[in-house]
């Protein structure tokens, strides 16, 4: 089984996209919910939204498994990443919006939970450091890009609305204060989005464990509220939206190339 696909590039960037996948097993999908079916806590086209990444060198991670089966961005012993808030774990079984993904009864119990993780979990880990390793190994350093994106009102998980760009940087310790600063000057001159760095999301797993960037490995989160991209409500594309927010995320991986 295919879990992921890599594309191997020649620049010092590896964009992952740990949350892009849809698909779910049958004997998985039976047991889900109406709505969870659906797999609506997907990260919406965020591949489509990278697909220029390749045509800047970068190598591009991608996995085809929905957050639902396992969740790529959770350490494997399930730590929560924001203690004391509202947040979703290794294997879900509550949605965003706080509802059942499992039909009652149905939840995974701590052995499936261990299998899906050395089935799904391990192969997308291995690929990722393998991958940074190889263009560590050609460069010298090395920039691991998190791409993300969350519908911008999510009242079970934060309050009120998110800003537009969300980056993370694990307060500062995934990656090198120039590069923050270089990613913090380039959204600080655009017009057009609201950011904010290190507010509510600051990095999940891969962020906050792959980041060493006194070893030359800088990790960077970025989670964009997918307004502005696409309609929230139907999960459909908006081509001039995303054309226009597409123009800005080159610009930043540049910067990360700088």
């Amino acid at each position: 089984m295919n879990t992921f696909t890599l594309h191997r590039g020649t620049a010092p960037l590896l964009v992952s996209l740990p949350h892009d996948g849809t698909q779910v097993p049958d004997a998985i999908m039976a047991r889900l919910t109406a709505s969870a079916r659906r797999v609506p806590d997907t990260d919406w086209h965020v591949a489509r939204l990278y697909g220029f990444a390749p045509e800047l060198g970068a190598s591009l991670l991608v996995p085809t498994q929905s957050r639902y089966v396992v969740d790529l961005n959770r350490s494997e012993d399930d730590v929560s990443l924001y203690p004391g808030q509202n947040t979703t774990g290794l294997c879900p079984v509550r949605q965003f919006d706080g509802s059942p993904v499992y039909l009652e009864g149905m939840e995974p119990g701590p052995d499936e939970v261990r299998e899906r993780v050395e089935r799904y979990w391990r192969p997308y880990h291995l690929a990722l450091r393998a991958e940074l390793d190889r263009l560590h190994a050609t460069h010298g350093r090395v920039v691991l890009w998190e791409a993300h994106s969350i519908r911008g009102q999510l009242p079970f998980l934060f309050e009120g609305l998110l800003p537009d760009l969300n980056l993370g940087t694990a307060g500062g310790a995934s990656c090198s204060p120039e590069l923050q600063q270089r990613l913090g000057l380039a959204l600080a001159g655009q017009g057009d989005y609201g950011w904010v760095a290190n507010g509510r999301f600051k990095g999940g797993h891969i962020t906050r464990h792959y980041g060493r960037p006194e070893l030359g490995v800088d990790a960077v989160q970025l989670e964009v509220s997918q307004r502005c991209y696409m309609d929230e409500a139907t999960y459909e594309w908006s081509p001039g939206p995303a054309e226009r927010l597409q123009g800005l995320l080159r610009s930043l991986l540049q910067t990360c190339l700088e």
